[in-house]
C-alpha cells in the first residue's frame, strides 16, 4: 500500500536518507526542514503521514506535532516521532502532543516500514470514510466529531497469562478510570477476548499458554473482533515477533518494564483512533440512511422507491419474476391535520406505517412516497395475487381504530388503493406508478375504503 509520506527534520542528510528508504519503496516523498515549514506543506499536501523529527531549531516537533493535531484541516493525519531522545518522558510527551508513535534513531528499516504500513491501512480506512461523511455534511446531515466521546475511559481487555505482570498493566489503568478485564478475572479467559465489547487489547508477547501471534491474527479474521484496536506488549528479544504482530495488524507495542504514564498515554492515543473510525462508520451509515428512509415513519423514501422498482422492473425484462405495485392513500388525511392539528397527523401516519409493515412480506417493500401517500412495491407477484394483497392490507388497517395521544376521541381510519401489475415490452416505473394512480383514482371516486386494479 503506497502513501504520501512528508518527512520533516533539519539536517539534510537525515531528510535525504529516509526519502531514499522509503522512495525504494515506492512511497511518494516531501521534504520541510523545519516545523513551520511542516505546518505550511502539511495544509498545502495533505500527506497521508509525517514523519517529524523532534529536535529542530524554531519550533520543536513537540509544538510543531501540536500544532498539527490542534487545527481541523490537519488534525487526522498521522504523525510519527523520530527521535535520538530515549527517555520515557519525551515518549510521553510526544503521545500527549498527539503523536500516533515513536521511532528512535538510527531508524531501524523494519520498524519503519512496519509503522508505515499500519499507518497507512488505519489512514486509507479513515480517508475513505471522511470521503463518505463529506458528502453528509455538506447535506448537513452529519455533526461535528463529540471530543468528550472520544477521551471517555475505555475498556480494555488485558491479555497476559502471568497474573503478577496482568495486574502490573491493569492497575495503573483501574486507576485512570478504565474498565479493564484481565484472564485472571472471573468471566475473563480467551472466550471472553473473541466476544468483542472491548476499545483495546493489550497483548502480551510473553504468554506460554497460546501463541500469541496466532490470536493477534484471528482477532483480525473474527467478524466480533475485526475493529478491535491491539496493543502489543514486549520484552528484550521480542522486537520481532512484536513487529510480526503489528504486520498481522495490531495497532501498537510498548516495551516492558512499562512505564504508567506512557501505557495511559498509548492507550488513550490509540483509542481514540479506533473510536474515530467507528464514529465515522457509524456516521456514514447514518448518512446513507438518511439518504433513503423518511425520518418520520422509518419506511423508505421516494428515492428508494424508484430506484428499487427500477431494479426489479429490470429484472423482470429479463424474465426473471413478475412484478405489481400498490399506491395507498389515506382517506380524508386533511380532515385529521385540521381537526387534531400536525402532531396528530403524524401519529397516524406513524401508526400506518407500522400497520403496513405487519402486513406485508419480507420481501415488499414499503415507501413513503410523500405527505399521506404509500407505495408497496411486491416482487414476483401477479396483479391478481396482488389485488388480494392489496384487499388484505387495506382490511388491516381499518380493522381498529387508531388511537392518538392528546387526541380524545379514537380515530378510524382508512385506506384507498390502486393496484397495477408489470406490463412486458419497455414498461418504466413512472409508468407502472401512474396506472396505480388511475387506479387509485378509481378508489376515491367509487367511495373510498377500498382496492381498484388497471387492466394488464
Amino acid at each position: 500500500m503506497s502513501a504520501h509520506i512528508l518527512v520533516v527534520d533539519d539536517i539534510e542528510a537525515n531528510r535525504r536518507l529516509l526519502q531514499a528508504k522509503l522512495e525504494a519503496k515506492y512511497f511518494t516523498i516531501s521534504l520541510a526542514s523545519d516545523g513551520h515549514e511542516a505546518i505550511a506543506k502539511t495544509k498545502q499536501d495533505q500527506p497521508d503521514i509525517i514523519l517529524l523529527d523532534v529536535m529542530m531549531p524554531g519550533i520543536d516537533g513537540f509544538e510543531t506535532c501540536k500544532r498539527l493535531k490542534a487545527d481541523p484541516e490537519t488534525a487526522h493525519i498521522p504523525v510519527v516521532m523520530v527521535t535520538a531522545l530515549s527517555e520515557v518522558e519525551h515518549r510521553v510527551r510526544g503521545l500527549e502532543a498527539g503523536a500516533e508513535d515513536f521511532l528512535s534513531k538510527p531508524v531501524d528499516d523494519f520498524a519503519l516500514m512496519s509503522r508505515i504500513r499500519t499507518l497507512s491501512r488505519y489512514n486509507a480506512v479513515a480517508q475513505e470514510l471522511r470521503q463518505r461523511e463529506a458528502s453528509g455534511v455538506r447535506a448537513g446531515l452529519l455533526d461535528d466529531v463529540d471530543q468528550g466521546e472520544l477521551d471517555a475511559p475505555s475498556r480494555v481487555l488485558v491479555i497476559d497469562d502471568n497474573p503478577r505482570s496482568s495486574a502490573r498493566l491493569a492497575a495503573p489503568l483501574r486507576a485512570a478510570g478504565h474498565t479493564v478485564v484481565t484472564l485472571q478475572d472471573e468471566g475473563g479467559g480467551l472466550g471472553n477476548a473473541m466476544e468483542g465489547g472491548a476499545d483495546l487489547a493489550i497483548l502480551s508477547m510473553g504468554c506460554t499458554q497460546f501463541d500469541a501471534l496466532r490470536l493477534c491474527a484471528q482477532f483480525k479474521m473474527t467478524h466480533h473482533t475485526r475493529s478491535l484496536t491491539v496493543v502489543v506488549a514486549y520484552q528484550d528479544g521480542e522486537m520481532e515477533q512484536a513487529l510480526q504482530a503489528m504486520e498481522l495488524g495490531a495497532s501498537d507495542m510498548i516495551q516492558v518494564p512499562i512505564d504508567d504514564q506512557e501505557l495511559l498515554a498509548r492507550v488513550r492515543t490509540q483509542t481514540r483512533r479506533g473510536r474515530y473510525i467507528d464514529i465515522l462508520r457509524q456516521r456514514v451509515d447514518r448518512g446513507m440512511e438518511l439518504a433513503i428512509v423518511d425520518q418520520l415513519t422509518g419506511l423508505y423514501n421516494r428515492r428508494y422507491l424508484m430506484t428499487q422498482l427500477d431494479q426489479r422492473l429490470q429484472r423482470a425484462a429479463l424474465g426473471g419474476e413478475t412484478l405489481s405495485v400498490m399506491v395507498a392513500d389515506i382517506d380524508h388525511f386533511k380532515q385529521v391535520n385540521d381537526t387534531y392539528g400536525h402532531d396528530a397527523g403524524d401519529k397516524v401516519l406513524q401508526e400506518l406505517a407500522r400497520r403496513l409493515k405487519s402486513n406485508v412480506r419480507p420481501s415488499d417493500v414499503v415507501c413513503r412516497q410523500g405527505g399521506e401517500e404509500f407505495v408497496v412495491i411486491m416482487p414476483d407477484t401477479p396483479g391478481d395475487i396482488a389485488c388480494t394483497a392489496a384487499e388484505r392490507i387495506r382490511r388491516a388497517v381499518a380493522a381498529d381504530l387508531f388511537e392518538v395521544d392528546g387526541v380524545p376521541v379514537a380515530l378510524e381510519v382508512t385506506l384507498s388503493g390502486g393496484v397495477s401489475a408489470y406490463r412486458p415490452n419497455n414498461d418504466t416505473p413512472a409508468a407502472m406508478l401512474k396506472r396505480a394512480d388511475e387506479a387509485l383514482y378509481k378508489a376515491k371516486e367509487a367511495g373510498r375504503n377500498r382496492v381498484e386494479s388497471v387492466a394488464a
